[in-house]
């Protein structure tokens, strides 16, 4: 085996510190950014490997923090995470990364390697049924824990969310603005926060209109495309066939469009649809799709920044101003087709 490589050698052959050297490597701006690539590229050419874990016994600072979501493959978690990556890249901070699927015992896994890894604290969106006490047992354990898009009753800890009632409550005023009275929900679920507060919104924005947001006009579980597409069948089947569908996000509106002109219906003039989160997508879609963009860049730049903050010994308060929600409307939606009929 050959002779381990030193600071000090990196050092001497450079003319600078062993202190300069330690700073360059653990990126410190206390560096001159064209000494520290020096030092970063004579390190690498000669094979030394920085040892953060060496470095964390001195620092009791890993420098690693861990994000937990439902599902990355979901663009409301992709840009809630270039978000995130952004701000840490500002602080330093490298992340890992980990989807639960609303598996709670995979989630537990993944806070469990967390705590034995030495990690400084976790961003997470919490799966479905997480007690207040797995996040109060990272706390006590020192990993400091920050809520992004799901709250967690009970939990003592600052959470980054768009204002989903609200949200909601603005794709159905739009529809009933149009002249829509017979408006459906499609996806969600009771079992998050976020699923509660989307219907809530819909139902308060209904009664505000004296219209009857009747039980069967829900069709909860869909939050995918798929989910989206299997429900046009159902949705088309819903009494009184409702004029309109509230979608609990912009995957599942896709989706229903796309069941709705398989059935030979023209969404945004036969059915008026209307997203939520305002992915990339919706703009592009055909036809593009009134939704509700919700905010969540600035979840993950208050998320990440909240944490940074807390490990600094800086209080954080979250939840107490949400993210305000904005309408965009485009083709998806218009007024009903016996209102057209009526003029």
């Amino acid at each position: 085996m050959g002779q381990k490589i030193k600071l000090s050698t990196i050092a001497d052959a450079l003319g600078v510190s062993t202190a300069t050297v330690s700073l360059a490597l653990r990126d410190s701006p206390l560096v001159a950014d064209t000494t520290r690539e020096r030092i970063k590229h004579h390190a690498r050419e000669i094979g030394y490997i920085y040892n953060r874990r060496a470095a964390s016994l001195r620092t009791s600072r890993s420098g690693i923090v861990g994000v937990v979501v439902h599902d990355i493959m979901n663009p409301f978690f992709a840009e809630i995470l270039k978000s995130i990556e952004h701000e840490l890249d500002r602080s330093r901070q490298t992340f890992i990364l980990s989807n639960h699927y609303d598996d709670l015992e995979k989630q537990r896994n993944f806070i469990d390697t967390l705590l034995q890894l030495g990690a400084d604290g976790v961003i997470m969106s919490p799966a479905i049924g997480t007690p207040a006490a797995d996040i109060a047992l990272a706390e006590d354990n020192g990993l400091p824990a920050v809520l992004i898009a799901r709250s967690v009753e009970g939990a003592d800890v600052p959470v980054f969310r768009g204002d989903d009632a609200y949200g909601v409550g603005l794709a159905t005023d739009h529809l009933i603005g149009l002249g829509h009275r017979r408006i459906a929900m499609i996806g969600g679920t009771d079992q998050t926060s976020t699923g509660r507060e989307r219907y809530r919104g819909y139902v308060l924005a209904m009664e505000r209109a004296g219209l009857d947001p009747r039980p069967e006009w829900r069709i909860a579980g869909p939050r995918t495309k798929q989910g989206g597409f299997d429900a046009a069948g159902q949705f088309l089947n819903l009494p009184d066939k409702p004029t309109a569908a509230v979608c609990w996000n912009d995957l599942v509106a896709i989706g229903l469009m796309n069941g709705l002109s398989r059935a030979g219906l023209r969404p945004g003039i036969d059915i008026s649809v209307t997203g939520y989160d305002d992915l990339e997508e919706a703009a592009i879609a055909t036809p593009a799709l009134t939704t509700v963009w919700n905010g969540q860049r600035e979840v993950g730049r208050q998320a990440a920044k909240a944490l940074i903050d807390r490990l600094a010994g800086i209080e954080v308060h979250g939840d107490q101003d949400l993210i305000t929600p904005e309408l965009h409307i485009r083709q998806s939606t218009s007024a009903p087709q016996e209102k057209k009929a009526g003029k």
